[in-house]
């Protein structure tokens, strides 16, 4: 699809590892040379594993029974029967907040702030509505108290109210004629070369441009940009060229999307009962340009002032063409026809694109709870436990692997290795998080640290022997032993 120009935008590199672990560890151990030396590399890749879920799991636990008792759909009655005080409550669900956001920081989810959610919404996708969030519904307290007890450099203007998680970046493609956005294009074209020669598009223009201009966003692309790929091109119908093959054909557009979004928040109480329980709802694959779908207690959109306006200016203008053809010595039907036509038909193309947006509205909350939600309340803090183990385990393996095949290293080197070999043998790209892993490493006491700095780590075989045998291999072993005739 051809366009006026190129819309660019820059996003940062994110800490997950985007590789499944059996396939890096299988990858990691081909590597390796010798036999021997790669069964001791598989041993100890379950015995890393097996000690960190181990290192995790009390907190997990905490996590879970905490959970328990704000859970919007038991907790109550499980809160009841434990007959605290409220400042017993209070004190709980602060104690849950905390564990779960270091969870989510574990787990290499970040909070997305203004900046990141004004450079979403900057464009339109497939949502064409504007998206109001209710929050008169929404409880204003729980968040900001656990924000004035753990600030935070960068939180967004709605923390008080509901939080937003978000962790990776890929690409949502979708093919279509998009008909009715077609002429809605055409037409937003054509007012905006109205505004133009009427020279209203000066005054519009100064309460828009303040909103547009944004650091993260390149309208021209470079050579460079190219080949990086933290820079995501968007293909939206607004820049699409005006020609006959483009109208009557399929076209694509292409949106970056949140590979992982979460959304924490509490719905309000009544006056008659207090509200505690708190919503964690987990998402996928949502273009950044329709975040809005993830938004809780969303208002029922309706017509823009935008609409209003346009359908009032084209009242106004189709009146007082009207009133000017009647008002001729010999009045001509075809054009007082002509002009009620216009008028009429702009206001039905302005009820009917409405309409089609409602439609896709509908389809696209529709989707968002059967295919966009993956889960929420204990089965997504269960997913995130173990993502946390995943991602940890992934880290801990990559940074001994480097260090036992290419020596020792200081801290930034350790990065830098570690972020190529991902490059290189699985062309993924992240922001390795060396310190997380050299921690790990030494607590595990596999790796020191020398006098200057420099890491080293123990050979494979020594590292079995240090972590050494853990409950679960003593379990599978006694299994096998059972299952031994």
């Amino acid at each position: 699809m051809n366009k006026k120009k190129k819309d660019i935008i820059r996003l940062e590199r994110e800490s997950v590892i985007p590789i499944l672990k059996p396939k890096l560890i299988m990858s990691l151990a081909n590597l390796i040379e010798h036999g021997s030396d790669r069964a001791e590399f598989l041993k100890l890749c379950k015995r890393v594993e097996y000690t960190i879920r181990a290192w995790y799991l009390l907190q997990f636990e905490d996590l879970m029974q905490l959970y328990s008792l704000f859970d919007p759909v038991h907790g109550g009655q499980k809160l009841e029967q434990q007959n605290l005080s409220l400042e017993e409550i209070d004190i709980l669900e602060q104690n849950f907040l905390t564990y779960l956001f270091q969870v989510l920081d574990k787990s290499n989810f970040k909070i997305a702030t203004d900046d990141e959610i004004d450079v979403a919404l900057s464009g339109q996708y497939l949502l064409n509505l504007p998206i109001t969030v209710d929050e008169s519904k929404l409880d204003k307290m729980l968040l900001k108290r656990y924000f004035m007890e753990h600030p935070h450099g960068s939180l967004p203007d709605f923390a008080d109210k509901y939080i937003i998680f978000r962790r990776g970046i890929g690409i949502d493609k979708t093919t279509d004629y998009f008909f009715m956005e077609k002429v809605d294009m055409i037409i937003a074209r054509l007012w905006a070369w109205l505004l133009r020669k009427t020279r209203l598009e000066r005054v519009l223009s100064r309460k828009s441009s303040a909103r547009h201009k944004d650091p993260k966003k390149d309208d021209e692309i470079t050579a460079e940009a190219e080949q990086d790929d933290l820079y995501v091109e968007r293909i939206r119908l607004e820049n699409m060229e005006l020609s006959l093959c483009n109208l009557l054909g399929k076209i694509t557009i292409q949106e970056p999307t949140f590979d992982r979004i979460i959304v924490v928040y509490r719905r309000t109480g009544t006056s008659s009962k207090m509200e505690r329980g708190i919503y964690v709802k987990h998402f996928k694959n949502i273009p950044m340009a329709d975040m809005e779908i993830v938004l809780p207690e969303k208002r029922n959109p309706s017509l823009t002032p935008m609409d209003w306006v346009k359908f009032l200016g084209s009242a106004i203008v189709g009146l007082v063409a009207l009133v000017g053809s009647i008002d001729t010595p010999k009045a001509d039907l075809w054009v007082i026809f002509a002009v009620l036509s216009a008028v009429i038909g702009y206001f039905a193309k302005t009820y009917f694109t409405f309409q089609q947006n409602m439609a896709t509205y509908q389809n696209l909350i529709t989707q968002s709870m059967y295919d966009k939600q993956l889960d929420s309340g204990r089965g997504t803090l269960l997913h995130l436990c173990d993502d946390v183990i995943q991602q940890e385990v992934k880290e801990v393996i990559i940074s001994f692997f480097i260090l036992m095949e290419q020596g020792k290293a200081t801290r930034q080197d350790l990065d830098l290795r570690c972020e190529e070999l991902i490059k290189e043998e699985f062309g993924a790209s992240c922001n390795f998080d060396v310190d997380d892993a050299v921690q790990k490493l030494e607590k595990l006491g596999i790796v020191a640290r020398d006098s200057i700095g420099w890491y080293n780590c123990v050979s494979l075989k020594r590292a079995n022997e240090i972590i050494g045998t853990t409950t679960e291999e003593l379990v599978l072993k006694a299994k096998q032993g059972a299952s031994t005739p």
